[in-house]
Formats: structure tokens, sequence, C-alpha cells
């Protein structure tokens, strides 16, 4: 077992930094956590505490019930694996993989059986003689996953390990981790700033800002539930588009939202237009995914028109940007600022810049925020 609790930790540095404050974080047994956020967030600061890297200040960490606050890192039955891969450029594969084993005095026949399965299980066998300066990025990184495999750790830390390599093959090392976490059966806590990388790793996300724990859930919790506007616009790509505005009474018992210094409405969905009719005059920004378009409109009470000034082609499909005004100028005639922003569209149909268009959005899918306080209103009483 390795269950992971946070009870009201904090971090603080002797020159005033506060890293993490106050949190409160249960990692089940056996689950893939991503701690994910931007840098400086203290993230990495949380799994250095798992690992007795970094001391707590204040609060409980405990393992399984047990308070580690005081327990040195190599008395945790942990095991990590570092963005530099952390070599030993003198010994070959096979002595880097045993190097922890040899430390902690296991047989000669043990080691060797521990190594060559990890070997095999990474694909790496016919690297065992090589050094470090011999092998690519992705054989360097499973020969780290192989050195931290062997221990058959309860915990298995992971700080943005994929970061140094390049694009496809961060795609395969993904499958590849994935798999080594289910076959393991092991709990396995990852770090990153890379949505992506979250989305396919996870059973749960932790998303953190400056220290601060902004919304814990599943990947589709995340994504498609975020509780405010930070997490909407750090997961997708692209971006989640905003437009500021404010909800009106609509005449019927319920609201809908007006742009501000735009001339265009949306009709919001019908349980939410209702739900909110007592929120009418609260200043709201209104967030929609490039793939939330409606490709069979009922009508066009939710629709955003603009120019197109942006056309990207990747690969299956494409995403336009379009120019749809932002807030009026206050000098008469004047033309409204620019608002690019990006929808998605099949590579069946073809645009042409400076072509003016309408995007029927997907109602149901729109997502209102509390101007003031950032906060999903799906979420607020």
């Amino acid at each position: 077992m390795a269950q992971i609790e946070f009870h009201e930790v904090a971090k603080r540095y002797a020159n005033g930094h506060v890293a993490l404050e106050n949190l409160n974080l249960q990692i089940r047994d056996r689950e893939f956590l991503v701690l994910l956020g931007p840098s400086g967030c203290g993230k990495s600061t949380t799994l250095n505490m798992i690992a007795g890297l970094e001391e707590v200040t204040e609060g409980s960490l405990r393992f399984d019930d047990v308070e580690v606050n005081s327990v040195p890192a190599h008395r945790r039955d942990v095991a990590m694996v570092f963005q530099s891969y952390a070599l030993y450029p003198h010994k070959n594969v096979y002595e880097n993989i045993a190097f922890g084993l040899r430390m902690r005095r296991h047989s000669r026949d043990e080691i060797d059986v521990r190594v060559r399965a990890a070997a095999r299980s990474l694909e790496i066998e016919h690297l065992l003689e090589r050094r470090p300066v011999q092998l690519s990025g992705g054989q360097r990184q499973r020969v780290a996953l192989g050195r931290a495999m062997v221990r058959q750790p309860a915990v298995f830390l992971m700080d943005e390990p994929l970061s140094n390599l390049d694009a496809a093959l961060r795609v395969s090392m993904r499958a590849g981790i994935k798999a080594l976490h289910q076959s393991m059966r092991t709990t396995f806590v990852y770090v990153t700033h890379d949505q992506a990388e979250a989305l396919t790793l996870a059973d749960r996300i932790v998303v953190m800002r400056e220290g601060v724990v902004q919304q814990l859930g599943s990947p589709d919790d995340i994504y498609e539930r975020p509780a405010n506007r930070f997490v909407a616009n750090f997961l997708g790509s692209p971006p989640i588009n905003f437009v500021e505005g404010a909800l009106e009474a609509d005449g019927t018992g319920g609201v809908l939202f007006r742009s501000r210094g735009s001339d265009f409405t949306l009709v919001l969905a019908d349980d939410v237009r209702k739900r909110l009719a007592q929120r009418a005059g609260q200043r709201v920004s209104v967030g929609i995914r490039a793939e939330d378009v409606d490709e069979q409109p009922a009508d066009d009470a939710c629709t955003i028109s603009g120019e197109i000034c942006s056309l990207l082609p990747v690969g299956s499909d494409q995403f336009i940007g379009i120019d749809v005004g932002g807030d009026a100028s206050t000098q008469k005639g004047a033309r409204p600022a620019s608002q690019l922003m990006y929808f998605r569209a099949g590579k069946e149909r073809r645009f042409a810049m400076g072509e003016r268009v309408a995007i029927p959005l997907n109602r149901c899918r729109l997502h209102l925020f509390d101007q003031a306080s950032g906060m999903n209103l799906a979420l607020l009483p």
C-alpha cells in the first residue's frame, strides 16, 4: 500500500517565499496522480516533499496514516525519475540500473534477475553494455525508469521526465509510462506543465497555481468542468476563447448573454438561463472552446460572426481565427478593437482570408465565469 496524505501542509523559505500554502491532498493507493501547472506553481516542491528532499514547514505529510515529516529520504520507499536522467556517465546501462540495488546489498543473483527483467520490460536489453553517451535521449530516459523500477518502490515519482525529448518520442514514451504503471500496480505521482501528458496519463489531475490547488479531478472533470477561468485557460489547444459581457433578463424568466462593446447576444441553454435568472446584471466571461461548434444548429440565436484573419491547418483538422471585434471605441464612428477567436473546422470546408463567417456554437457547452472571482457559475450556489 502507498496512500499519501497532505494535511494543511505549507512550505515557506527563509527569504519569505511561500511555495505551498495550506495543501490538503490525498493521493490514493495505486493511482496515477499528475501535478499540473505553470513554472513556480509548487508542483515540484510537492513532489520533493514526498521524496523527502524538501522539509515540511507546517502541517502533516503521511504515508498510510504514518507521519513522515522527519523520516529521511532513504527510508521512505520511494523512487524518483528526474528530468535530467541523472545517469552515471562512467557506468554502463546494466551498472546504472543495478546501482541502487547494490547500495542496498541485494544478492548478485537477485540484482541480475531484476535488472534483466526491467531491461526486457523497457526494451533496452540490447543496450545493457553501452554507456549513457552512446544512447539517445529516449534510451537514457528508459534507463532512468529501469533504475527506479528495479527497486520495486511503494511510490514512483517523476519530475517532468519527458521534457527533454522531441514531440514524437514524448508520445511513445507516454504510452510506455502508462503501461508501466499498469504493470507495476503502485502509486505514481507525476509532475508536468504539459497538458497533453496530464490528460493522457492521469487517473486524477491536480491543477496548481502559486502554491494553491485550483482543482482536483479526473481529466474529463478538469477539461469539461473547469472550476475557474485559470483552469479553463490552462487546458486546451488552442486556448479557450473568452468573451466579456453580462447576463441580461431575456423577458421570459431567464437570462441571455450580451457581449461587452459588441452587438451580439448568445441565447443560453434552457436549464442554464433559468438557473441563472437571479443573476441578471452580473458581469461574466463566456468561455468557448475551439471545438464547441454546433454542426447542425437549430437556429442562429447562439452564433458568433467575424472576419477570417488566420488559417491554421493541423493535419486532419484546421483552425480558423476570426476577428469578432472587442470593446467599441469611445470615439464616434471609430472601428471597434479587434478580438481574435479560434474555432476548429473540418478539412473538407474551404475558407479564405477576409471571408466573413458565422460560427454556430453548441450552447450546452458554454462555460460561464464570474468576472470578479473567476469562478465557474456552474459551481456557485
